[in-house]
């Protein structure tokens, strides 16, 4: 089955297909298999591409909007009869639940169908001025983008930066996750089927430090996006200073929940363990912190612990299974790491903790509670299954805790009070907040951070703006 789901991996360079001499091996996170193995890009191969890029933005950006959007959404539409191709492939590599590697799929799809809209409403103004001259304002596409995307989601975020960037009618050369290369690998199928010019869209893979050495100091790279740790989004950041390129950057977080003293706390705590267990708790905006007030407290743990244990987690294309395996294992080594460090310093272990003893990367929804503030994973985002939950005395504690990180992606809240939902809107320090629900972003909704969680946003009618430069015309009727 696997060799039949699994897709051929190759380099996609100038509208064709390539592998090299150098290949990586694909795991598969459920039982350890090899799946594929990935071609490496050489620097004549970034050459290419970069070649391929310059002559494809000569085109593209002379482009009408309206037939940009005609591409993107035959390539959205494709995806869409593609669906369960694609998804089994995502599953295979990166371990979710089938039904999850879906609803990626689609979500990926609908950042291609926003941003086709998008692309016929880059609208310039005239600014008002004396007799005889004119002032005109015109977004123009900024050029050939440089792209970076994370293995977490192997389809909707490589989605978000290659829609956005050819909506505005950007060249881009995306270099997908390594681990989790199938994805990325099925968007440019289905560009190249939707008709895309080549050169326009380009796909390397390869070691990450060295594509975005080489890639970022490009004279034609005129944009840098990235997608992932903050340690690397602030590495690239130098880069791209050091040779004056713009930066859009959706870095790490660690999303604390406020926990109102007017909200039913075993509702509230069903709804977490099923977001937090989404993508295995892989997720930069995952539920992590909570802050429940002191109340509601015994109940909201216990009612959270025990629907944690009850979790089935397997291979994910068994349709039985809730919570497939880590992407990895380094995130196995992290999650043994933060909860030893924290019992050791005085939390309560209430579910989880231990690998599962199975071949593959399984490690079950961990519940760690009334944790000192020392303790790492207090400061470290966990990127796992790894909710940590802490009593608060009343909702200044709450806020001031959930602030006091230098992280702000995401942020969440449970109540029923409009003063609260005031109050929680105005000062939870993030970029996203969510008052009763888990759901940080959507295609039609601009998504990034603040402080040490990035620069500038995806999505929504604000994330084409990236993508686009800033001319100004004056125009005189006649000399005198």
């Amino acid at each position: 089955m696997t060799s039949q789901s699994y897709p051929d991996l190759k380099l996609y360079i100038d509208g064709t297909w390539r592998k090299t001499r150098s290949d990586l091996p694909v795991i598969n996170p459920a039982d350890e298999s090899i799946l594929g193995a990935l071609p490496r890009a050489e620097t004549s191969d970034l050459d290419d591409a970069l070649q391929a890029a310059r002559q494809g933005f000569r085109i593209w950006s002379k482009t009408a909007p309206r037939r940009r959007a005609e591409v993107l959404l035959k390539a959205a539409a494709l995806m869409r009869e593609r669906v369960e191709e694609i998804a089994t492939a995502i599953t295979l590599e990166q371990g979710k639940p089938l039904t999850e590697s879906r609803l990626e799929v689609i979500r990926g799809c609908e950042f291609f169908e926003w941003d086709a809209g998008e692309a016929q409403r880059t609208y310039g103004r005239v600014i008002p001025s004396g007799p005889g001259i004119t002032y005109i304002v015109h977004h123009q596409p900024i050029g050939m983008v440089a792209a970076f995307s994370p293995w977490n989601f192997p389809m909707s975020q490589p989605s978000r930066k290659i829609a956005g960037a050819l909506a505005a009618g950007c060249s881009i050369i995306i270099k997908a996750a390594e681990e989790t290369p199938a994805g990325a690998l099925h968007i440019a199928k289905a560009l190249h089927d939707a008709g895309l010019p080549r050169g326009v869209f380009n796909l390397v893979f390869g070691v990450p430090a060295e594509l975005s050495n080489y890639l970022i100091p490009q004279e034609q790279t005129r944009l840098i996006a990235f997608t992932g740790s903050t340690a690397v989004g602030k590495h690239l950041t130098e880069i791209a200073a050091r040779n004056m390129k713009p930066v859009l950057m959706e870095l790490g977080g660690h999303a604390p929940v406020i926990v109102c003293d007017d909200v039913d706390p075993v509702a509230a705590a069903h709804i977490s363990v099923t977001r937090k267990a989404r993508n295995c708790g892989q997720v930069c905006t995952s539920p992590t912190r909570f802050f429940v007030h002191q109340s509601l407290y015994d109940r909201f743990t216990e009612a959270f612990a025990e629907r944690a244990r009850s979790f089935a987690i397997g291979n994910g294309l068994d349709p039985s299974v809730q919570m497939g395996p880590l992407a990895n294992s380094r995130r196995i080594d992290a999650m043994r790491a933060l909860v030893e460090d924290a019992t050791a310093k005085g939390a309560r272990l209430l579910a989880g903790g231990e690998t599962l003893g199975r071949r593959g990367y399984f490690f079950p929804v961990t519940v760690l509670a009334d944790l000192p503030s020392d303790a790492r994973v207090m400061r470290e985002e966990p990127f796992g299954p790894l909710a940590v939950i802490n009593p608060v005395a009343s909702l200044d504690e709450a806020i001031e805790k959930a602030n006091s990180l230098p992280f702000g992606l995401a942020a969440y809240g449970f109540t029923h009070s409009a003063e609260n939902v005031d109050r929680l809107s105005r000062e939870i320090d993030a970029g996203n907040v969510s008052i009763n629900t888990l759901e940080a972003s959507v295609a039609e909704t601009p998504f990034g951070g603040v402080k040490d969680s990035g620069y500038g946003r995806e999505g929504g009618a604000e994330g084409l703006s990236h993508y686009t430069q800033i001319k100004t015309v004056s125009h005189r009727i006649a000399l005198s």
